[in-house]
C-alpha cells in the first residue's frame, strides 16, 4: 500500500486508515492485490479458468481449459485451492518473473478436484490434525473435538474438508474413515484407492440387486440365440484372473480361409439401462486393477460367476464371426446374439508352452492361431499401426502384502494373438455401426456411437520428439515435415534391440495424445483405424456395455428424437469413462511405484544397471533394467566437476571435464537413500566412468 499512498499524497497520519480502506475494498471483492504491493480494479481484471496444478515446493500453474497456456501461482495466491481444482484466476498486468509467460491469483473455487483427502492423524499439545500423504496438499488439516472418529496417532485416515474461508488458517476437517496403521497389511494400497476416491466396496443394495440375478438361463433366450454350444471354443487370460469376457474359435475352411469368432460376455443381458446396477458401472467407469487387489466395475456375482466365460458353463454372448482370406483381409463378417460353453480355460503360458512344444489341448488350433495372429499384426503395422514396445512390471507379494520379487513381463505370442483378434473385433463393430455390412460404399449411417479415438499429435509434440530422437543418435526417417503413422513405426524398428529403445518407445508415447471416448470419430492415429470402437471387455469396461447395447438397438429403425436423445447420453458417457480410465491408470501406477519404492528400502549399497531415463536441471532420472524402478542421482552427487543441464541435448555436462551424462545413455548406480513415506529412490554412480 505505501507505493500506493506516496503517489496519491497520502500523509503519513492518514495513512493506517488508507492501508484499512485497502483491505476492505479487497475483501469486498472490489479490488485484487497484485504482488506484494500492488492492487488492481477486480472489475477490469481479466480472467481465465483451469485446473490447477501443484508443486511439491507450494507454487502451482493454472493449465487453462484449452490446454495451451500456463499461469503461474505461487502459494500465497492459490487462497483455499488446491491441487487440481478447477479455479477462476485473475491474470495480473505483468509477470513477476521474466521466465513466466504469464502469472496471476485464484480468486474463485469452481470444482474441488476430491472432497476426501488421506493422511496421518496425529494428536497435538493443543489439537489434533491430519498430514495429507499427497505432497502437493501443503496445509495440515485440523479436526476439531468429537471429528476425530476416536482415531489413534499415527493411524492413516481419510479426512473431509468442512471449511477453509481463509487462506491464512489451516483447514478445518473431519475424518470419516479410519484406514489403520500404515504397517498393516494393504493400507498402503487402500490409501492410493481412497486418496482417489475411488469406490473400493459395493453399497448393501448393489450386492443384493446383483445376489437376486438368476444364473439360469431361460429356454427362451437360448432358442433364439445362434446355439455355439458344440463349438470349439475356449478363453484365453493372465494365470490370476477370474473374470472371462472374451472366448475365440478358429476354423480353417476347405478353401484356405480362416473362420475367426471372437465370443464377449453378454453383460447387458444382466444390466438394464438405468437400473441401479447399472448407474453403478457408470459411475465406476472400469474396473481397477492394483498391485493386491482388483476393484471391480460389476460385483463379483456378476464379473466372476454369471457373466464369466467359465469352462463347462453356458454362457449368453455377442459374437463377432468373420471371414477371411489367405492375406488376413475379412470377406464377410456376422455379429450375433449367440450362446457358448467354453471347452478349456488357458493361461497365456500355458497357450505359449502348447505353441512351442507342439504338445496339448488344440494344439493345432493354437498354432494356427498363432500364423493368424501374426499374420494380422504384419497386415496393421505395413497399413501404419504404430508398435510400441511398452514393458510392464508384476510385483510378487507375499501374505501380507509386502513385494517379494518385480519382474519385468515377457510379452509372448500367446498375448500378440488375442490381442490382434480383439483389435480386428473391436475395428469390425466400428465399421458395422458406421456404415451396414457394406463398408466398401462409405455411406455413413449417422448413428450416435461410442468410438475410442486417438487424435493425431501436434507439429510442436512431433518437432520435439524429432530432436529429442536425433540427439539420442537416430536418424528421423522421412522427408522433412512429413511424419506420419508409417514413419514413426520405421522409427520404432530403427531403435528395435538398441538401448535407446525403451527410452524412445517411451518419448513417442508422451509426444502423443491420449486416446479416449467420444461419439465424434476423428479415427485413431495409434492404430491407423478410421474407425476404432470398445467391444471385447464389457465386464470390466463401461463403453463396451453400452457398445452391447447400441448393437442390439440399432437391429431396428431409430427415429431423428432417439438419435438426438441418445447423442447427449453418449457424450456424458464417453465424458465419464474418459475420466474414469486416467483415474484407474494413476491408481495402478501409484500402487505399482509404492511397492516398487518398499521393495527397494532394504536394499541400501545395492548396485545396479539402469538407462538415464530423464534430466531435470537438479539430476538423473535412472531406470534400472530389471525392475524398471526409478530413482534420482541428484547434480550434487554427481562427482569431480560441476554439472550444467544442456536443455536443447537432454543431457548433463561437466563444466570442466566435459563428462556428459545424456538420455538414454547406460550407466551403473548405487542405491543410497529409500524414502517410503514420500515415494523417493536416490542413487549416486557406482562407477566413475560412463
Amino acid at each position: 500500500a505505501l507505493p500506493i499512498s506516496q503517489r496519491l499524497n497520502i500523509s503519513q497520519s492518514d495513512y493506517p486508515s488508507f492501508r484499512d480502506l485497502l483491505k476492505k475494498m479487497e475483501k469486498a471483492g472490489k479490488i485484487n492485490r497484485e504482488g506484494r504491493e500492488g492492487y488492481t480494479n477486480a472489475g477490469s481484471a481479466l480472467t481465465v479458468t483451469g485446473t490447477l496444478h501443484v508443486k511439491t515446493q507450494g507454487y502451482g500453474f493454472v493449465i487453462q481449459d484449452d490446454g495451451k497456456t500456463e499461469i503461474f501461482v505461487s502459494q500465497r495466491n492459490m487462497g483455499t485451492a488446491i491441487h487440481k481444482d478447477r479455479v477462476k484466476v485473475q491474470l495480473f498486468a505483468k509477470p513477476r518473473r521474466k521466465e513466466l509467460h504469464a502469472e496471476g491469483k485464484v480468486v474463485e473455487i469452481l470444482e474441488r478436484n476430491q472432497s476426501n483427502i488421506v493422511g496421518i492423524f496425529r494428536e497435538g499439545k493443543y489439537f489434533n490434525y491430519v498430514v495429507p500423504d499427497n505432497l502437493k496438499i501443503v496445509w495440515d488439516i485440523l479436526i476439531p473435538p468429537k471429528m476425530d472418529l476416536k482415531a489413534k496417532s499415527g493411524q492413516k485416515v481419510v479426512v473431509k474438508i468442512l471449511e477453509w474461508e481463509h487462506s491464512q488458517l489451516n483447514p478445518e476437517g473431519e475424518i470419516v474413515e479410519i484406514l489403520g496403521y500404515p504397517d498393516e497389511s494393504g493400507v498402503d494400497v487402500l490409501s492410493v484407492a481412497k486418496s482417489l476416491d475411488l469406490p473400493v466396496s459395493f453399497s448393501k443394495t448393489i450386492l443384493e440387486e446383483a445376489e437376486k440375478i438368476p444364473q439360469k438361463i431361460p429356454a427362451s433366450e437360448i432358442d433364439r440365440r445362434l446355439d455355439l454350444r458344440e463349438e470349439e471354443i475356449f478363453t484365453i487370460d493372465p494365470e490370476d484372473a477370474k473374470d472371462f469376457d472374451d472366448a475365440v474359435s478358429l476354423e480353417i475352411l476347405e478353401n484356405g480361409f480362416y473362420k475367426l469368432g471372437v465370443h464377449i460376455a453378454n453383460v447387458s443381458f444382466y444390466v438394464s439401462e438405468g437400473h441401479s446396477l447399472d448407474n453403478e458401472a457408470l459411475h465406476r467407469g472400469t474396473s481397477v486393477y492394483l498391485v493386491d487387489r482388483v476393484i471391480p466395475m460389476l460385483p463379483e456375482r456378476l464379473s466372476n460367476e454369471v457373466c464369466s466365460l467359465r469352462p463347462g458353463e453356458d454362457r449368453l454372448t455377442f459374437s463377432v464371426i468373420m471371414i477371411l482370406n489367405r492375406k488376413g483381409v475379412v470377406t464377410d463378417y456376422e455379429i450375433r446374439e449367440s450362446i457358448i460353453r467354453s471347452k478349456r480355460r488357458f493361461s497365456y503360458e500355458e497357450v505359449q508352452e502348447i505353441i512351442d512344444s507342439g504338445n496339448g489341448d488344440f494344439t493345432e488350433t493354437l498354432r494356427q492361431m498363432r500364423d493368424l495372429g501374426q499374420l494380422l499384426r504384419r497386415k496393421r503395422i505395413a497399413e501404419g499401426s504404430l508398435d510400441f514396445e511398452t514393458p510392464e512390471v508384476k510385483v510378487i507379494l507375499d501374505d501380507k502384502g509386502h513385494p517379494l520379487e518385480i519382474r519385468r513381463v515377457e510379452r509372448l505370442e500367446s498375448h500378440q494373438l488375442i490381442e490382434e483378434f480383439m483389435l480386428l473385433a473391436n475395428r469390425i463393430v466400428a465399421l458395422h455401426v458406421a456404415f451396414g455390412k457394406d463398408h466398401e460404399q462409405k455411406k455413413n449411417r449417422g448413428l450416435p456411437f461410442i468410438y475410442r479415438v486417438h487424435p493425431r499429435p501436434s507439429q510442436d509434440k512431433i518437432r520435439d520428439f524429432k530432436n529429442l530422437v536425433e540427439t539420442l543418435g537416430h536418424k528421423f526417417p522421412g522427408k522433412k515435415g512429413q511424419v506420419g503413422q508409417k514413419q514413426l513405426q520405421k522409427l520404432l524398428e530403427q531403435v528395435k534391440s538398441t538401448p535407446e529403445e525403451i527410452i524412445v518407445n517411451n518419448l513417442m508415447l508422451r509426444s502423443m495424445m491420449k486416446a479416449e471416448y467420444s461419439t465424434k470419430n476423428i479415427g485413431h492415429f495409434g492404430l491407423g483405424f478410421s474407425h476404432y470402437t470398445h467391444f471385447t471387455s464389457p465386464i470390466r469396461r463401461y463403453p463396451d456395455l453400452q457398445v452391447h447395447r447400441l448393437l442390439k438397438k440399432y437391429e431396428g429403425k431409430i427415429t431423428q428424437d432417439q438419435k438426438s436423445l441418445l447423442e447427449e447420453k453418449l457424450s456424458e458417457v464417453c465424458k465419464i469413462a474418459s475420466e474414469q480410465e486416467i483415474r484407474a491408470l494413476e491408481a495402478e501406477r501409484k500402487s505399482i511405484k509404492m511397492k516398487q519404492v518398499e521393495f527397494m528400502a532394504d536394499k541400501l549399497g545395492e548396485e545396479y544397471f539402469g538407462i538415464i531415463s530423464g534430466v531435470v536441471p537438479f539430476g538423473i532420472f535412472v531406470e534400472l533394467e530389471e525392475t524398471l524402478v526409478e530413482g534420482l542421482v541428484h547434480v550434487k552427487d554427481l562427482p569431480d566437476d560441476h554439472y550444467f543441464y544442456d536443455e536443447k541435448k537432454f543431457s548433463m555436462i561437466g563444466k570442466n571435464t566435459g563428462v556428459t551424462f545424456r538420455l538414454g545413455n547406460r550407466i551403473k548406480v548405487k542405491l543410497v537413500r529409500v524414502k517410503p513415506n514420500e515415494n523417493i529412490i536416490d542413487f549416486i554412480l557406482a562407477d566413475q566412468k560412463v
